[in-house]
């Protein structure tokens, strides 16, 4: 509860002193990727869009110039396991411009193939990462944190994606569950889910002569951030073997392009720019993204080695076919002549094999009979040791069973002592301390409140069904329009306000705390709610009867 409070603290300086700049979502940022490392899109996608057997680089600088570090990076190496199956292992650096993350990421993906046209790939990323503050200069020690503290998070998002023939629909999550292990708690709240869903479809093109395999594929997405408007966007990707083209549109990160070039069938080398169009990004750098991608394995199109493999086949047939042709009559000949020698071979084994039955046959009477009279004589010495051995032990349980009695009566006796104690002792304590909560109720209400200076305070007796103590007041009003309009804003602010009405003055009062003491109600008022509310407030008090 301390980290957790600490944590909030910093979270308060740092949106303090950042408060010109534009809001930051906390998520991965990567609705531009399109083919490499697109598992961290969907984990699903790992199966076809991440082009398996490859390692690939991604990095993103969000709203700053190229020469610094970037804000994401995703390094990752992924094949395929087999046709239904992949596989990925990789790093990663996350700035979510509160928290730098740094770890580890596994991938695993699996198809289910319906029938000829319809699949569905289910995918799971797991991130494991040590979480810091990102920039330990806002740190600043207090009471409840006195250090700063490197958190480690366990994260899993899962994914599923359903083809069908040329259109694909994908749906997945970043962060469905995740623990902190440092604070052992949950690292989020069930309200701070991010959830991904894209749709897009591909369509074949003949853009070069020699690549038959173009294709443009549109895509819609839509993305929930907690705390921020939901993201829609739209993007299109042309690909080729030589080169690739994307443009696209984000509801709040704005338009970008980007393009990249294929080189000797195994580089790619990519790179994208991103601009804000909206007033709130106004006056802010564009965001720029690299993309390089290593392939690893055989080369070729997949149409090019099933050619090769038929051609093979073909080959291995006909060699097969002209040998048979050749040694047919040789093997023939052979096979007559080898039938004619076993012939003989079988009928002088079943001869001997008669002669060997009937002598094994006889041995085996004679052994049966001695192992008969030898089972009788052990089985006789048997019974005579199990009655002995029963005798013995039924004499050992007597007086086993005579000393756990007196042992089993000297601890009860012992055991009830000891209830007995502890009850007395606890019923002791809980009238002490009902005693002591009654003394502290009835010293609260005599309390005489002195107002310090320049301190507003109002004291008044009990009235109709309002609870005595002191109330901690953030405004009063005669308007009810305008009382609506401040508690509204109050609880956008996340604030949990109410409010009591009083007849002698006809006013609505609306507090943001009740206390028992002044004491309680002067430290909550002058620490502003923990930073909550950084408006007047004054003390109200009502003295109970």
């Amino acid at each position: 509860m301390r980290k957790i409070c600490g944590a909030l603290l910093i979270c308060f300086v740092v949106v303090g002193l950042r408060a010109q700049e534009p809001e930051l979502p906390s998520d991965y940022r990567q609705q531009n990727i399109t083919e490499y490392n697109s598992s961290l899109l969907n984990p699903a996608y790992a199966l076809d869009k991440n082009n398996p057997s490859s390692i690939a680089f991604w990095s993103r600088w969000q709203w700053q110039s190229i020469d610094l570090d970037p804000s994401t990076l995703f390094l990752n190496y992924s094949f395929k396991i087999n046709d239904e199956s992949a596989a990925g292992v990789g790093f990663f650096q996350h700035n979510t411009g509160l928290f730098l993350n740094t770890g580890g990421a596994l991938n695993y993906a699996y198809n289910i193939e319906l029938n000829e046209k319809v699949s569905v790939g289910l995918g799971i990323n797991v991130f494991g990462y040590m979480q810091e503050l990102s920039d330990k200069r806002f740190f600043t020690p207090n009471p409840i944190q006195t250090e700063l503290t490197n958190d480690f998070v366990l994260q899993v998002a899962p994914g599923i994606n359903v083809k069908i023939d040329r259109f694909s629909i994908g749906l997945s999550s970043e962060n469905l569950f995740d623990y902190n292990f440092t604070t052992k708690e949950r690292s989020t709240s069930s309200e701070g889910r991010v959830f991904f869903t894209l749709a897009s479809y591909d369509i074949p093109m003949s853009v070069l002569a020699s690549d038959p395999n173009s294709f443009l594929r549109p895509s819609v997405y839509f993305k929930s951030v907690p705390g921020y408007d939901s993201q829609f966007g739209v993007s299109t990707l042309l690909s080729t073997n030589k080169f690739w083209a994307q443009l696209g549109y984000n509801s709040y990160y704005g338009i970008s392009g980007g393009a990249g070039g294929r080189f000797f069938k195994r580089l790619s080398i990519g790179a994208l720019v991103e601009f804000g169009t909206s007033t709130d990004l106004k006056g802010t750098d564009p965001s720029f993204e690299l993309v390089t991608s290593y392939k690893l394995g055989r080369l070729g199109a997949p149409e090019e080695k099933l050619q090769e493999e038929l051609i093979a086949e073909e080959e291995k047939k006909d060699v097969v076919e002209n040998e048979l042709t050749r040694m047919e009559k040789v093997a023939l000949r052979e096979k007559e002549k080898e039938q004619e020698r076993l012939a003989k071979i079988n009928q002088k084994r079943a001869k001997d094999s008669i002669r060997k039955a009937n002598r094994q046959a006889e041995l085996a009477l004679k052994e049966s009979k001695i192992e008969a009279e030898r089972k009788k004589d052990s089985l006789k010495k048997a019974q005579e040791a199990a009655a002995l051995a029963k005798a013995e032990t039924l004499d050992r349980q007597k007086k086993l069973d005579s000393i756990n009695k007196a042992k089993e009566a000297s601890l009860a006796l012992e055991l009830q002592k000891k209830q007995d104690s502890i009850v007395n002792a606890e019923k002791a304590m809980a009238e002490a301390a009902t005693k002591k909560e009654e003394l502290e109720r009835l010293a609260r209400k005599k309390e005489v409140v002195t107002p310090q200076a320049g301190e507003k305070y109002e004291e008044v007796t009990k009235q109709g069904s309002l609870e005595p103590g002191y109330y901690l007041i953030a405004n009063v009003f005669g308007t009810k329009r305008y009382f609506d309009a401040f508690m509204a804003d109050l609880k956008k602010k996340g604030l949990n306000p109410q409010s009591f009405y009083r007849e002698t003055n006809k006013y609505n009062y609306v507090y943001l705390g009740r206390y028992d003491s002044i004491n309680e109600a002067r430290k909550a008022r002058d620490s502003k709610l923990g930073g909550k509310y950084t408006e007047k407030l004054w003390i109200f008090r009502v003295v109970g009867e």
